[in-house]
């Protein structure tokens, strides 16, 4: 018998309040339900959780698949090129997004590049502590073979220097949607709860244990000899199980079942009230084979069920992380969401396999696209009573740009509340429901490279090639940063100005931090930034502006946190949308310049909430430590 190994970092056995990044979750099974069914059952459990959390309940999908899906997986080929692909956002509440996006897998019947097949995904991102939870479920079927379900759950925190918990937790939909979906790991039930054997069932078992197509752990559990097992499993086994829902298959034995399963697993035996992981491809001929599996002796269990609950989670928890996903899944293309505000407008017809552009939409204007005549018309009264359900906020602009023409769905409800411009005004939001359709976007879009040229080509011609030299200058093309929204006081910046010392340097340094933030922002809102902001600047792309990745922090110091006035002169100016108290602590910033009197750009990302940026601050150095 040997013990499961743990290691004497909190951080690394994924114990609550440990530093760093928290664990995610990643449920990976099969569903015998029809597809159709499926993903009817995931919406329906999704929007009652969400309801449950105090959100708006989201609307019914506007495009779901095409009713033919709900045969057998075998008729997909010849359906995949009927379904329609979508994208579509929707504000459920108070930095609550629900993102939904659908359409065929690449690849087709006889198309070796790809499965072919249907997939549709949700992703749900709500606000936590010093972060986002982000909840994505996505659903996929290939032309043969099962349909997957994959439930991932994470958290992005802002913040480096906060104390997060070690693993995130397991989302309350896995919970519910397991017993319901007839889910399966290969030859093996996944249930949330675990299942007592007898021993006319424990042949079964191990036959699942050495069956090659069996991805996730096993944890089978053992009754103390005299024990009542029914006892044992209600108040040992059931909690010692609480954080393995999804990640493992979860059986109990009872005394006859446990002697008959160690006669038949010599090797691998498990006994006298411990818990053993089976991870896959199980050799029950080889001994050497048995110190693979760890096990979770009784008297770890007993001296604390909680830590020990923890440590038995650790090994599934990673396995799941790690697991190359199936084929169907691991076609689904990357998410497409819309770049700005996140409303419901009129079905929007956009160029093949584009997506939204942020900087196809300024303030105050919309794109000119005519709407999908082929779901218009079908999904409208559905539209109709949203809009009469929910009684929107009528969005307003000052007006289209001159030479385009306001969209269809200007001037129409919103689900949620809008996110408004520091002037009051509301910001600007892009079509959110994407289709395909010949039409060519409604003007040229430079790349990367060229936008920045053109950007610092404007401006006063005093600049040095476009380029301010003072912050009064600076402060005035701040609208050329469209993700960017500066939400403080102007004083603390024209006020440097009158520091003479430093020349126009500080004010180019901080210019180019604004535009390396404007090209992180425009990557992040589409999920491909790669990691945070220093992240970027530390890995910038190709052809993108670099900032220096030492003059780019995460978050401040822990003294800073906890001194009540310091951290009070971060806590800087949000639209409500972002929090509702209208103010956020700012801790990431960059460092303009070196020195005690060095200014500092104090922002807020936003990008996988509102999809901005926010500057709070840009003025001398903050009270510290070392400004004292």
């Amino acid at each position: 018998m040997t013990s499961e190994r743990s290691s004497s970092s909190p951080a690394r056995a994924g114990l609550p309040g440990s530093g760093g990044t928290a664990a995610p979750y990643r449920m990976t099974v099969t569903t015998a339900l029809p597809y159709a069914d499926a993903l009817a059952l995931a919406d329906q459990h999704l929007a009652a959780w969400l309801k449950q959390e105090g959100c708006e309940e989201p609307p019914p999908a506007l495009l779901g698949p095409p009713p033919a899906l709900s045969t057998a997986p075998s008729a997909l080929p010849a359906l995949s090129a009927l379904s329609v692909p979508y994208a579509e956002r929707f504000r459920l509440g108070d930095r609550v997004l629900l993102d939904r996006d659908g359409g065929s897998l690449p690849g087709g019947p006889g198309d070796p590049t790809g499965p072919g097949g249907r997939y549709d995904r949700r992703r749900v991102r709500t606000p936590a502590p010093h972060g986002t939870d982000h909840l994505t479920l996505t659903l996929a079927a290939g032309p043969t073979g099962p349909t997957w379900l994959r439930l991932e759950a994470a958290t992005r925190t802002t913040d480096s220097a906060v104390r997060t918990p070690g693993r995130v937790p397991v989302p309350e939909p896995a919970r519910t949607l397991l017993p319901l979906l007839d889910a399966a790991d290969g030859p093996a039930a996944v249930l949330a709860a675990p299942r007592m054997l007898t021993a006319a069932e424990v042949d079964g078992l191990v036959d699942e244990l050495c069956d090659p197509d069996r991805r996730m752990p096993a944890v089978v559990a053992s009754v103390p000899a005299g024990l009542d097992a029914a006892a044992w499993l209600a108040e040992v086994v059931a909690p010692l199980c609480e954080h393995l829902p999804g990640l493992a298959t979860l059986y109990v034995l009872d005394a006859e079942a446990r002697t008959r399963f160690n006669v038949a697993l010599e090797f691998h035996a498990v006994y006298g009230g411990a818990v053993r992981t089976y991870l896959p491809e199980v050799d029950p001929a080889s001994r050497r084979d048995g110190r693979r599996h760890p096990v979770l002796a009784r008297h770890r269990i007993e001296e604390d069920l909680r830590r020990a609950a923890v440590l038995l989670s650790r090994e599934p928890r990673r396995l799941a992380a790690e697991r190359t996903p199936p084929a169907a899944l691991a076609a689904v293309p990357p998410l497409r969401v819309p770049a700005s505000l996140p409303v419901l407008t009129a079905p929007v017809a956009v160029p093949t396999g584009r997506t939204d552009r942020p900087e196809e939409h300024e303030r105050g204007a919309r794109s000119t696209h005519a709407p999908y005549p082929a779901h218009s018309a079908r999904h409208e009264s559905r539209r109709e009573h949203r809009r009469e359900r929910s009684k929107p906020t009528a969005l307003t602009t000052g007006g289209p740009l001159p030479g385009r023409t306001a969209g269809p769905g200007a001037g129409r409800g919103s689900v949620g509340r809008l996110c408004t411009a520091p002037g009051g005004g509301p910001v600007p939001a892009p079509p959110t429901l994407f289709v395909p359709a010949p039409a060519a976007p409604t003007r040229p879009v430079l790349p990367a490279p060229a936008r920045r040229a053109g950007r610092r080509r404007t401006g006063p011609a005093g600049g040095h090639g476009g380029i301010p030299l003072t912050f009064t200058e600076l402060m005035d093309r701040l609208g050329e940063f469209p993700l960017l929204t500066f939400t403080g006081d102007q004083k603390a910046a024209l006020a440097l100005d009158e520091l003479r010392c430093a020349g126009g340097g500080w004010a180019r340094l901080t210019w180019d931090g604004l535009t390396a933030l404007q090209e992180y922002a425009e990557a992040a809102v589409r999920g491909r930034a790669g990691g945070d902001f220093k992240q970027w600047c530390e890995r910038t792309p190709a052809g993108c502006h670099r900032f220096p990745p030492r003059k780019a922090v995460r978050g401040e110091s822990r003294t800073v946190h906890s001194h009540a006035k310091w951290k009070r002169e971060r806590m800087l100016p949000v639209p409500e949308c972002v929090d509702t108290s209208r103010r956020a602590f700012m801790g990431a910033h960059l460092r303009i310049g070196g020195g005690r009197t060095a200014p500092r750009l104090h922002y807020l990302d936003d990008c996988s909430g509102s999809g901005r940026i926010y500057v709070g601050y840009i003025g001398l150095h903050l009270t510290n430590t070392r400004t004292n």
